[in-house]
């Protein structure tokens, strides 16, 4: 027997999953008067979800967010049973209690197909995976196949030995189904072996049947128990839960495989973890209930009840709770002085630092863009206001020795720019050491080689600079001699610079 757990004990699961069937995330309900007992709820896989709602001799059609009908069903002798969506949701099948399955078009009100064989109730009917056929279990002890095209019984299988109350399709094998009976059994055929091959005891009368979309976990529900086989290993039992106090009616599936819920005659819904099969919520309501359903991403869950009554209950929007702001909560000092403190005469106020942001530039040099923070600084903006921050991004690339990469792939327009630069600073002591070592990084660059008109233009745009650069030259040599004016080594100076 299966203990009840906190949530908090698997709080290493996603919030998401954890919030998705907690009570406390789910809006008031909505409950809605039927004509009878509430036997079956289904909803729709294709958008708009909308569900179908088995009740007496009418089956209606309700929208996600709508408290009336918006198309009804009505074309039964006697009670509907177990109306299904087909996977596309264009079709839907019931059962009736005069031994006839009726197929519906959604779009239309008259049955689109009627298949005649059964000789009393039919409880179970569900859509094959290759949607061209229909499984129908009856109170005869009989199961049928029956094909949507030619309304044509195929197969006939008859080896329960009571009444045949729930059913499911594979979801991946067309061939294959599962059917429970009150011969407390549960078993699996193969339309293409003629007979079942997979037969478990589950020791109750079985109430509903559940196959986990991967095929390969199986849940049946009867008397008191839920039980989890495992049909990969010819239908070994995994667990048993009895979280129940009285014979569980129906099964659902979350959308993400996560959480299986059971529904009760005690008026309970129970919300398992499919990890560790532990009861991690569990829902009230007000009359026993026969059905039970999960609409798309669990939006909405809606069970329906013996006393005709269909509760209706809407997932809490998310987005509501993050567009409340947070109140910001006191300074610190604030708890130190009090919040009515005034400052006093002796009080020295200490402001906090303002966050400093890189400019452009020097986020550029921070990502390895040096052509681009070169760029950067040799705007007319730039060049002119600040000619030391140009200075100073020249100094550093040349100190990363990329200074001959930034300037490299230039035009002549672009480097007219750089010598422009160069020659109306060059005269400022405090920028010619770097512009003269920047000086001769670009004499040296590889620009003159190529087509006679790019030599020409090169010659054009350095000749001023190379004589401002001399200059330069000589008034360096000067300052640094002191006295002498002209040094040895002024010649050769003057040599590598032409």
């Amino acid at each position: 027997m299966a203990t009840s757990l906190p949530i908090s004990a698997f709080g290493f699961r996603p919030k998401s999953v954890q919030r998705r069937c907690s009570r406390e995330n789910f809006q008031t309900p909505v409950q809605i008067k039927e004509f009878g007992a509430v036997s079956k709820v289904d909803f729709s896989s294709q958008p708009p979800y909308n569900y179908a709602v088995t009740a007496s001799s009418r089956i209606h059609i309700y929208g996600r967010y709508s408290q009336e009908p918006i198309k009804t069903f009505s074309r039964f002798k006697d009670t509907a049973y177990c109306a299904t969506f087909r996977q596309d949701g264009r079709l839907l099948v019931a059962g009736s209690e005069d031994g006839g399955v009726q197929l519906f078009d959604i779009s239309g009100r008259a049955p689109l197909r009627q298949f005649e064989g059964h000789t009393k109730a039919v409880h179970s009917v569900d859509f094959t995976a290759d949607k061209y056929h229909v499984v129908s279990g009856a109170d005869d002890y009989t199961v049928k196949l029956w094909d949507i095209p030619n309304s044509k019984e195929i197969l006939t299988f008859k080896e329960h030995s009571d009444y045949v109350r729930c059913g499911c399709a594979s979801k991946l094998n067309p061939d294959l189904f599962v059917t429970g009976s009150y011969d407390h059994t549960v078993k699996m055929f193969d339309a293409r072996t003629n007979q079942s091959v997979i037969s478990v005891e589950h020791g109750q009368p079985v109430e509903s049947v559940l196959l986990f979309p991967s095929g390969g976990l199986l849940v049946s529900a009867g008397g008191r128990y839920v039980k989890v086989w495992d049909m990969l290993k010819g239908g070994q039992l995994l667990v048993s839960l009895k979280n129940h106090h009285k014979t569980v009616t129906c099964l659902c599936l979350s959308s993400s495989g996560q959480r299986l819920l059971s529904g009760s005659l005690d008026r309970k819904v129970k919300v398992y973890s499919t990890t560790s099969y532990k009861v991690v919520h569990s829902f009230d309501y007000t009359a026993s209930i026969l059905s039970l359903a999960l609409a798309h991403e669990d939006e909405t869950i809606v069970v329906g009840m013996t006393n005709g009554i269909l509760s209706v209950k809407h997932r809490k929007s998310e987005a509501k709770k993050d567009s409340v702001p947070r109140r910001r909560r006191p300074a610190y000092r604030t708890f130190i002085k009090g919040k009515n403190y005034m400052k006093q005469q002796d009080d020295i106020l200490i402001n906090r630092p303002l966050k400093k942001h890189l400019e452009l530039y020097d986020r550029d040099l921070k990502n390895f863009r040096i052509s681009k923070a070169l760029d950067r600084v040799l705007e007319p903006t730039c060049t002119i206001k600040t000619p030391e921050v140009t200075v100073s991004i020249i100094k550093e690339l040349n100190r990363r020795g990329v200074l001959a990469n930034a300037l490299a792939g230039r035009d002549e327009k672009e480097i007219s720019r750089v010598l422009n630069f160069l020659i109306r600073n060059l005269s400022q002591p405090r920028f010619a050491p770097v512009l003269i070592n920047a000086a001769e990084i670009i004499i040296a660059l590889p620009s003159c080689s190529g087509c006679p008109i790019r030599k020409v233009a090169w010659a054009r745009v350095t000749g001023p600079f190379k004589q401002a650069l001399i200059l330069s030259h000589l008034l360096h040599v000067a300052i640094a001699a002191g006295q002498n004016l002209i040094t040895p080594d002024l010649g050769d100076s003057l040599t590598s610079c032409l």
